[in-house]
């Protein structure tokens, strides 16, 4: 890879991580809690979509979470930063290499991606170390179905809207395009 294309590969890193993390911390600002609640609509997550485009988006959402997930620190959810930031490297990977698996002209299939990989991940984190007692199965699927079930609020919604708007207004080859 070229100096160009790394300083370009850098440069589009940093701008999402920083996108995420100034949307997240400007919702939690406006509406306190709405970012870490079990059934959390975090609007940040659908930059996600970026990782559709280029893979810049992967280490730069990955980072934005670790970034944003340093404000959960101090609300005494260290856990996030590790568990929030793993997830979010699933899925947004999975994004990235599922991009071509479209239904109809649509990339369904990396669009779900941020609601099992963050419904698995948190939904563990949250049943094995905040439910006090043994880990249960079905405390399991109810804390991770309400982290998805708002992680598939954001991405059908905000995700899908981006996507469109990133696709029918050619930002995918002017802005958002895989570093030269």
């Amino acid at each position: 890879m070229s100096i160009k294309k790394k300083n370009a590969f850098i440069a589009q890193t940093a701008i999402i991580a920083a996108m995420y993390a100034a949307l997240t911390y400007a919702q939690t600002i406006i509406l306190p809690g709405s970012t870490t609640m079990a059934v959390q609509f975090r609007v940040s997550e659908a930059l996600n979509v970026l990782a559709l485009f280029t893979p810049a988006a992967i280490p730069g959402l990955t980072l934005g979470c670790v970034v944003s997930n340093l404000a959960s620190i101090g609300q005494g959810l260290p856990l996030d930063m590790i568990f929030g930031s793993l997830a979010t490297l699933g899925s947004v990977t999975c994004m990235y290499f599922l991009r071509e698996v479209k239904v109809g002209k649509y990339p369904l299939l990396a669009m779900l991606m941020p609601a099992i990989w963050n419904g698995v991940v948190i939904g563990w984190e949250i049943e094995y170390f905040f439910i006090e007692g043994k880990f249960e199965f079905v405390g399991f699927l109810t804390q991770g179905g309400c982290v998805a079930l708002g992680e598939l609020g954001v991405m059908a919604v905000l995700g899908t809207a981006l996507y469109f708007v990133i696709i029918k207004n050619n930002l995918h080859k002017t802005i958002i395009k895989k570093p030269q």
